[in-house]
Formats: C-alpha cells, structure tokens, sequence
C-alpha cells in the first residue's frame, strides 16, 4: 500500500514545477487578513477602515499593501452560476471596494475554496471556477486565497489535488488580469513539490493558532514527528514550533514567485509572550513566507506595532535573492517547557548582498546557551568546516537592536491627524519602502535595515549566545569592512 502510494506521487502529470515567471509575488506578499482575529466578522466598513490604519500607522509604507477579505463575503450561487456578495455586509458590492483599495495604493485580496463550500460553508467554487474567476477579474481582485474544504473527495495523490487546484489557476490566466493565487492546501498531497507550477505560495501545514509550542489534538499530525508525510489529517491549531518543524525538510522549497506558506501571522492576539511573537514574526520573515498579519489593526499595542513594522526582519522576506533560511541545527535534549516540549534551532540562509541570516531560536523550557559554529552556520557551502565562508571572519549585527520604542509606537497609534504621524515618522527617519525599495536599500548599505553591529566572530569561530526561554536571537553576518552606509536623509 506505502508502495503504490509512493508511485503515484512519483507519476504526477503536469508542467516542470518551476515558479510562475509571470511578474506576480517576485518577494512574498504582505499584507493584512480579517480570519485570525475577526473571522466572519467582515463588512465594507471593516475592510476599508482596517485599509486605512494600515497608511496611518505606517504599515503600507514599510510594505504591508495587501488587504485581503477572507471567508463569509458570499451570498448564495444563483441560477445564472454566479455567486454574489451579502447586501448587508457589503451594499456596494464588492467592486468599489476594489477601487477604493487600488485608489490607495493597495493589492486587493479575496477567498474561495476548491471545494463544493467554503471552510465556513458557504458556495464554494469547485466546478463553478470559470464563472467565480470572472467575478475576482470584474471586482478588480490582485490575489485570490483559495482553501481546501469540502473537495468532495478529490484527494490522496499529488496528481489529483494538482489537478483540482490547477483548474482555478487556468481559469484566473483566463481572464487576463494578473490575480496571484496562494494555495491554502494545508500541506496535503506533496504540494511543495507541484505547488509553484499553478500558484505564488501554497500553504504547507494544518491552520495556525497563538501558541508557540502547545501540542493540541486538532492539529492532526503527530508532533513528535510533523514532517511525516503520510499525515491524513493537517488539521487546525498548529503551534508556531510545530509549523517550523514541518517546514523544516522543505524548507529550500521557496523561490521568487512562489513560496511556502507557513500561514498568517499571530502577532498581536494575546496568546504568547512579546519574545515569542519576536521570533515567530522573524521566522517567518527569514523563511520567506508571506507576512499577512492577522491581529485586529483597531486594538493594537505599541508591542505589537514595534515588532510588525521592523524593517530590518522585514529585509529578510524582501530580499531579492529570494530563498528561505534553512535549519542546520537541532537539539531536542533540554529542559522542556510546560507542554513538555523542548528544543533548540540554527537557522542560517544566505542574502543577496553576501550576507547571512541566522537565528538561534530556543523553544525549551529554560534559558540556553546556544553555539552555532561557522561550519554549521554555512554547511550549505561546504560540510565539515570545508566552505571558504566558515574559514572567514564576520561580523554580528543584531536585527532586533533598533526596533521602536513602545513610547515611539505609542504616539503613532495616539497621533490624531496625517500631519502628526507624518512627523513623527520623519523624526524617527523610519524606513519607507514605497520611497526606496528593500533591494535598493540593501544595495545601497541603508542602515535601516541592518540593526546594530554587537561583535564578531573569527574564521572557523562560533556564535555563543545565552537565548532566553521561548525567543529567538536573529542577527546579519556581514563581511568586515561591509557596515552599513549612514543614512543621512531627513
């Protein structure tokens, strides 16, 4: 039976899984989704007022131009095929939405699920693909999250599911407008091996929830070995370690224009500590998945605030070279936490400029003194210490050291009128994406995106470093001599 499993997934039909080169999701997309903290709790109202506090606060500018409606918008199908907004929700319809968001600069984002209902069970768009990808093409959509409920069993190998999303995916080239398609298939059926044929970003676990270690039933899979591939039941309530562990073996999976999809971000819902969303915002910044954050924009904390609009970890997601950090080291012998999980991680990826990204993260129970050797640190270059990077001198530069003030973030969210904000942002001379992209910023040295140079570590030398329980360390090694450019404009 394993057998026969294993060939068919060997004989999946279809193109050579190379990401679409079609200009769409070239760094992953970022951006703002109502479900981690509203669910079926959308209107008009929601998504136009959330669109603006993303300008206020900042948010738009260092790169978050994504506002993404998710499940619940949908009325009923009619007789005509075509499914059509809820009036109350949404009396105008859902093109001068779209307008209105393009108006401001923003990518316009909507839901569907390749199944016969939605995850909440509503019409769902499985057999109807060419009629609702002409609804997303008339609403002016940029990006459609299309789930995976209710698929009326048309499942099990990597051909079918590929087969079954892949209609969608023609249908949207159909209409001729660029609409990127992020695959919201839990993992099932091998996708980070076919998903970048079809779609810019495939969902490569069961749901995420705010924990960032706590084993919960709902997350089907078995958590003392997440990467299993003959999982059957992805589930929801995945914590952030268990989604990292999954990832892990895949994790080289992710090129411009498509990517792994670790699932929207928790940030800001109140479940974990401020060390733990630090690291869970800058994992998933270094594993290039997209940055969709999921806290309710109306009810945020500086905290939260000051993590999400870091540009230095943010530089990480946009970096133009365009592949994921990758787990080098993992130590399951430490103290474990009160779910009785405990463990260690290195993750190391290379950066377009030369640089290299690596995060000591500790998921124990205790605080841990972390050694990431250089040999380790660039295994990817040569195993055994044999690489020329291991055998250089680098410097340490900490990501998180200029992160804002919670005072600072605090008269943001406070600030009254545009004219203020913008004030406080030129005082802070806060990094603007739209002003200068990441990749010209890291071209040019900005040091805004580089954080703080701590130390250095010589060649065939090791990072060190004491991590408190539950958090994470991420630092840049640069090449001596290589420190950031002052940045001198007002």
């Amino acid at each position: 039976m394993v057998y026969s499993f294993l060939l068919a997934a060997a004989v999946i039909s279809g193109p050579v899984a190379n990401a679409l080169s079609n200009g769409l999701a070239v760094t992953p997309p970022m951006g703002w989704n109502n479900w981690n903290s509203l669910g079926c709790d959308v209107s008009e109202d929601l998504i136009l007022s959330t669109s603006q506090k993303l300008v206020d606060y900042g948010l738009q500018d260092v790169g978050y131009d994504h506002v993404v409606l998710d499940d619940c918008w949908q009325d009923v199908r009619g007789e005509d095929g075509y499914v059509t907004p809820n009036k109350q929700r949404f009396p105008n319809g859902m093109k001068p939405i779209s307008d209105e968001l393009h108006k401001k600069r923003f990518k316009y984002g909507m839901y569907s699920s390749a199944g016969e209902m939605t995850c909440a069970r509503f019409a769902g768009s499985l057999d109807h693909e060419t009629k609702d990808a002409e609804n997303f093409a008339n609403w002016g959509v940029d990006f459609l999250k299309y789930d995976n409920c209710y698929h009326m069993g048309r499942m099990g190998t990597p051909e079918i599911s590929f087969n079954r999303f892949k209609v969608m995916a023609d249908a949207l080239k159909a209409t001729g407008k660029d609409i990127a398609l992020s695959l919201c298939s839990w993992g099932e059926d091998y996708v980070h091996t076919w998903g970048m044929s079809i779609a810019h970003s495939w969902r490569m676990s069961g749901d995420i929830y705010d924990s960032f270690t706590r084993p919960d039933d709902l997350c089907g899979c078995d958590v003392n070995n997440p990467a299993d591939p003959f999982c059957i039941a992805p589930g929801t309530h995945c914590s952030v370690l268990f989604i990292l562990n999954k990832v892990a073996p895949y994790s080289d999976r992710s090129i411009p224009g498509g990517w792994n999809d670790l699932d929207m971000l928790e940030v800001g819902q109140g479940g974990m500590t401020d060390e733990e969303y630090k690291a869970h915002f800058a994992l998933w910044a270094a594993l290039k998945s997209p940055l969709m954050l999921g806290n309710d924009l109306r009810e945020m904390s500086a905290q939260t605030l000051s993590i999400i609009n870091n540009p230095a970890i943010i530089a990480l997601s946009q970096d133009p070279h365009g592949r994921s950090a990758q787990r080098v080291m993992r130590n399951v012998n430490v103290p474990k936490d009160e779910y009785g999980i405990g463990e260690t991680h290195v993750w190391s990826g290379k950066l377009e400029n030369g640089d290299q990204v690596v995060i000591l993260l500790n998921a124990a129970g205790k605080d841990i003194d972390i050694k990431a050797p250089l040999s380790e640190i660039f295994v990817s270059e040569g195993p055994g210490g044999s690489s020329k990077e291991a055998k250089s001198d680098w410097e340490i530069w900490d990501l998180w050291a200029d992160r804002m003030s919670d005072a600072d973030a605090q008269s943001i969210l406070d600030a009254k009128d545009l004219k203020t904000k913008t004030g406080i942002f030129k005082k802070l001379r806060w990094y603007n994406s739209a002003e200068k992209s990441y990749a010209a910023g890291l071209a040019q040295g900005d040091e805004r995106l580089f954080g703080k140079k701590i130390g250095n570590v010589k060649a065939s030398g090791a990072l060190s470093v004491k991590v408190p329980r539950h958090a994470a360390k991420v630092y840049r090694l640069r090449r001596p001599g290589g420190a950031a450019k002052v940045h001198t404009e007002l």
